[in-house]
């Protein structure tokens, strides 16, 4: 209602006109019907047999993916419920690293059950106080049932990590990227000295380079780092062992002025002072670099050609205007010291860390490679594959597993997947549910139907007869002790997972919890949603001009 009444009970316009508003049960029946469509639209790339989504991004470009964050965060929605739920994925992807497909298939399955409960007149916050309730049995179900995984145990790790990648594209290639996952997770783990906490920081220090070309067998983690880059003078060397590297963040050429100057030369041999004065500036910063005798120089900033030629003659290699997130992960690795003028380097700041340094040409780029760094705490994966499609999906599901390594290396609990611990934890609320009556009981229930999407969609994702499965899974995880129960997502069949080692860490499976029912809970909240354009003020005043003209053409009357 976009119209109230004055103090003299006249008409007040108080919003726009051009706003749409939906209030009430209509609103929440919509924002419901919204969640269900994007559930819907990623169910069916659940679980090992997933088919694949292409999407046409706006630049004409095509996106060839399983993995649900990347699904929605290409796709463009106008509901706001729908953009709701696509933040949800993002955020899964960004706390937990896994799981975006199985919060938004849960998010949409809670919020159809709750349809129902609110046809039946039931006051949306009893229904959500019911499923905040629910989330806490829900959570102390798995805390009971999650086992500690030992992380110094590399078959342990692997076997987590293939229950992560089982479901992706690049299943096929499992054991190659199980091993680059643990790998590179593993050279990325970095204790504080002062707190004790163990830092595990994936995004920054463990790089993804993708060479298009060779076989996906070739790819693999490097012991250091590589990057795109080559020398800038040719009597530079290519290969130096046991290199002595120094890091700056700052230009090794002639300092510019911050503003734009203009020098007047009324001599020739004021001109030659001005061109010695430069020079002999760029000399000292290479004398005070030469000092330290360092084998590679790398800069953030440019390079003269005075100063490399320079540096070349006393056997200096120089890369220029590297990325800093590239010179942050060669200081990790080699021990260096980022420094910002060459006349503060210290012996200390210089990196001895790396065994090799070598630039090598792979297809038509040349490449940095800074290897045999055992002691350093970064490293890069570098990936290989036929073509940028391959290798983007492969770089999507290899950041994946490294985030489930990371999880289980920071929480070490894991609990069954492939829909065991989905079933095992909706029998325990529906055993909840007999205790208790009214509105929280019929909340129980509706999270306990809800929670079977998952192995119902497994189900019939691989062509099961969807409702004996499930019926005979509910089955036999209605006996004690038999959370172990779950669904071979290839065949179609009920199996003990402890034979298929279908494992998940618990911190994956909490969060993905946490985040539907919560989300749910938000949705449900929602009885009024507004959406409207504002007047655009700049009509006028656009128009104005054309106005002048034509007045100004007119004839004079």
């Amino acid at each position: 209602m976009q119209v109230g009444q004055g103090p003299n009970g006249q008409p007040m316009l108080i919003m726009n006109q051009n706003a749409k508003r939906e209030t009430g049960r209509k609103a929440q029946l919509e924002n419901i019907e919204a969640a269900k469509v994007v559930s819907q639209l990623i169910c069916s790339t659940l679980g090992p047999q997933a088919m694949l989504k292409m999407i046409l991004d706006p630049m004409g470009g095509t996106v060839l993916t399983n993995d649900g964050n990347c699904i929605l965060r290409e796709i463009d929605v106008v509901h706001p419920a729908a953009k709701h739920m696509l933040e949800l994925s993002r955020a899964q992807d960004e706390e937990i690293g896994d799981g975006t497909t199985s919060v938004i298939v849960l998010t949409g399955e809670f919020l159809s059950l709750a349809k129902p409960l609110l046809d039946r007149q039931i006051h949306p916050l009893k229904i959500v106080k019911g499923f905040a309730e629910g989330l806490t049995i829900a959570l102390k179900a798995i805390d009971k049932v999650a086992t500690p995984v030992d992380v110094n145990n590399r078959l342990e790790l692997e076997n987590v990590v293939k229950a992560c990648l089982g479901t992706k594209f690049n299943s096929r290639q499992e054991e190659l990227m199980c091993g680059l996952a643990v790998d590179a997770t593993l050279r990325v783990v970095r204790k504080d000295a002062y707190t004790g906490n163990t830092e595990i920081d994936i995004k920054r220090y463990a790089k993804v380079e993708k060479i298009p070309g060779g076989a996906v067998e070739e790819s693999c983690v490097l012991d250091g780092v590589m990057f795109n880059k080559d020398h800038i003078h040719p009597k530079m060397k290519r290969r130096i062992e046991n290199p002595k590297i120094m890091l700056l963040d700052c230009p090794i050429e002639y300092k510019k002025a911050e503003t734009q100057i203009h020098v007047e030369v009324t001599k020739e041999t004021d001109w030659e002072a001005l061109l010695k004065q430069e020079e002999n500036y760029i000399r000292g910063m290479c004398n005070a670099i030469i000092k330290h005798k360092p084998d590679v120089v790398v800069t953030e900033k440019g390079c003269a050609d005075l100063a490399s030629h320079f540096l070349a003659k006393a056997g200096i290699t120089v890369i220029r205007r590297l990325r800093k997130t590239d010179n942050n992960r060669i200081a990790r690795a080699t021990g260096a010291t980022i420094c910002s003028r060459p006349e503060e380097v210290t012996p200390e700041d210089i990196g001895h860390g790396a065994k090799l340094f070598e630039i090598k040409k792979i297809g038509d780029e040349y490449f940095t490679f800074i290897t045999g760094c055992p002691k350093g705490s970064a490293c890069s994966i570098l990936l290989r594959g036929a073509s940028k499609d391959t290798l983007n999906e492969m770089e999507r599901n290899l950041h994946d597993a490294m985030c489930v390594a990371r999880n289980i290396i920071k929480e070490p609990r894991a609990v069954y997947g492939a829909g065991a611990l989905e079933m095992h934890v909706s029998k325990v609320l529906t055993e909840e549910a007999k205790g208790v009556s009214g509105v929280q009981q019929q909340a129980y229930q509706a999270i306990a139907m809800a929670l079977e999407v998952i192995p119902r969609t497994l189900a019939q994702n691989c062509g099961a007869n969807v409702i004996r499965v499930v019926t005979d899974l509910r089955s036999r995880h209605a006996k004690p002790d038999s959370h172990y129960w779950g669904i071979d997502g290839v065949k179609g069949t009920i199996t003990d997972i402890r034979d298929l080692k279908i494992i998940e860490p618990a911190a994956v499976k909490i969060q993905c919890l946490k985040t539907a029912i919560e989300a749910a809970c938000m949705i449900l909240r929602v009885d009024d949603v507004v959406s409207g354009t504002k007047v655009k003020q700049d009509a006028p005043k656009q128009a104005a001009p054309e106005d002048a003209a034509a007045a100004q053409d007119a004839p004079d009357q």
